[in-house]
């Protein structure tokens, strides 16, 4: 055997290549992405319909089972889940788990391109993306506040808090929950349109006809040029209120105001979010699918302390749901599980051999081989989980005994030959060499 040759008749590069593996492995861990359980998602492709004011039956008429028709036929489906409610679609498909996730998308893309006619006007343009479980949220902050409502929980949120949690290293996306945009609201009076001879889509029409902001050119001179910008005259309720939504008998124009009470209030005020009874909005952090867990929970965590000191008088940000928690909790149990499997291996060797010289041989392959290994899951796209650590724990045993059969070999040539340490172990080693590492590769075809 060529490496135990060279191990014994040059052990000073024997030594340095330990530590070599060693340093790799441990700068490898450093950089291994650490999740509870390791990354095995399904091909699973979302389409998601946004179809403002219909209810659920019209939903599921007009938009969901169109596209479930026309998306049924492709290439290696399990199956179709769909969900239709007031004002949303929204259709998941799973593929076989042997198909590849992005040619599948490309496939359900170019099937609900083909009906983007038949799909209602006033529906918006499907979403199609990959389902992934990266893009659950790892950390749940409640902002509450005893002064400020809901809506201005979620401005201030939307100006203030995304922004900084988003620039922390490892966080892909800064998610705001339960929270109330600001919206202006019409009420129309049925009756009032009626008397002017007037309908929703009028109303819908002129809304959308002038309430625009629309780029005004520019004014050119011989030295100078200027950039014309129109101010939107809609700003608050009154403004909207004096809207010309059409012109009546005689040239009486018919305002908004007329037919509709304006106010502003909420695009959804049928969705909130509560903690112990008191009305909050959630900030929810995303980590990036290779960031790892623990480290970006605490970053956010740090930068939930630094916030805390600068909010306005009486809002509070506090910590709610934090999967971290869980996933360290696994973690530090299959740790400690490591660490016990290695000393107790350890010292069942000393038991039998009483020898601490003896024992130190089988005591630094350990360290050695498992630190190392981190350096073959960085290259292989792997990270730091529970079945990763699992295996580790498994595999002390299968070092630990080739470990004792070249160490019994050697020793036992010693005593029956009467041979040195350096012949025997050099002798010792090349005739069990084969035996230990055929045996190795066996037990992993057999995992594997």
């Amino acid at each position: 055997m060529i490496l135990s040759d060279l191990s014994i008749t040059r052990p000073v590069v024997a030594s340095v290549l330990s530590l070599l593996l060693t340093v790799f492995g441990m700068v490898a861990f450093e950089r291994l992405p650490l999740r509870e359980y390791p990354d095995i998602d399904p091909p699973v492709v979302s389409v998601e319909t946004s179809y403002s004011g219909a209810a659920a039956s019209v939903v599921e008429n007009r938009v969901t089972e169109v596209i479930e028709e026309r998306i049924s036929g492709v290439e290696g489906i399990r199956f179709i889940e769909s969900t239709s409610e007031d004002g949303r679609s929204v259709i998941n498909i799973e593929f076989e788990i042997d198909r590849d996730v992005d040619a599948a998308a490309n496939d359900i893309r170019d099937r609900v391109s083909t009906i983007l006619d038949d799909l209602p006007v006033e529906s918006d343009p499907p979403e199609i993306q990959k389902v992934d479980s990266n893009e659950d949220v790892i950390m749940w902050l409640n902002l509450a506040s005893d002064r400020m409502s809901v809506p201005e929980l979620t401005d201030y949120a939307d100006r203030y808090l995304v922004d900084r949690f988003s620039v922390l290293n490892g966080v892909a996306r800064v998610r705001v929950g339960g929270g109330q945009q600001y919206a202006m609201r019409v009420w129309l009076d049925r009756r009032a349109l009626a008397a002017r001879n007037l309908t929703v889509s009028d109303v819908e029409a002129a809304l959308r006809a002038e309430n625009l902001e629309l780029p005004a050119g520019s004014i050119d001179s011989a030295a100078r040029q200027f950039t014309v910008r129109t101010l939107r005259s809609f700003r608050t309720a009154e403004d909207f209120s004096r809207l010309v939504v059409a012109r009546g008998d005689g040239g009486y124009l018919v305002r908004l105001g007329d037919v509709a009470r304006v106010e502003r209030g909420t695009a959804e005020d049928r969705l909130f979010f509560r903690g112990n009874g008191v009305p909050m909005v959630g900030v929810g952090i995303i980590k990036q699918s290779t960031a790892n867990t623990l480290a970006v929970a605490k970053a956010a965590k740090a930068e939930m302390q630094r916030i805390n000191a600068s909010l306005p008088e009486g809002m509070a940000l506090k910590q709610s749901y934090d999967s971290s928690v869980f996933v360290d909790g696994a973690i530090r149990e299959v740790f400690k599980t490591l660490l016990i499997a290695i000393a107790m291996v350890v010292g069942v060797i000393y038991l039998f051999l009483g020898s601490a010289r003896a024992t130190l041989v089988p005591a630094v392959t350990v360290p050695v081989s498992l630190v190392a290994t981190f350096t073959v899951l960085l290259a292989l796209g792997f990270s730091v989980n529970i079945l990763t650590l699992l295996a580790l724990v498994l595999a002390i045993g299968l070092v630990v005994d080739d470990a004792i059969v070249v160490l019994e070999n050697i020793h036992r040539r010693m005593e029956q030959y009467g041979e040195t340490r350096l012949v025997a172990a050099y002798r010792g080693t090349r005739q069990v060499g084969f035996a230990v590492v055929a045996t190795t590769v066996v037990l992993v075809a057999v995992f594997v």
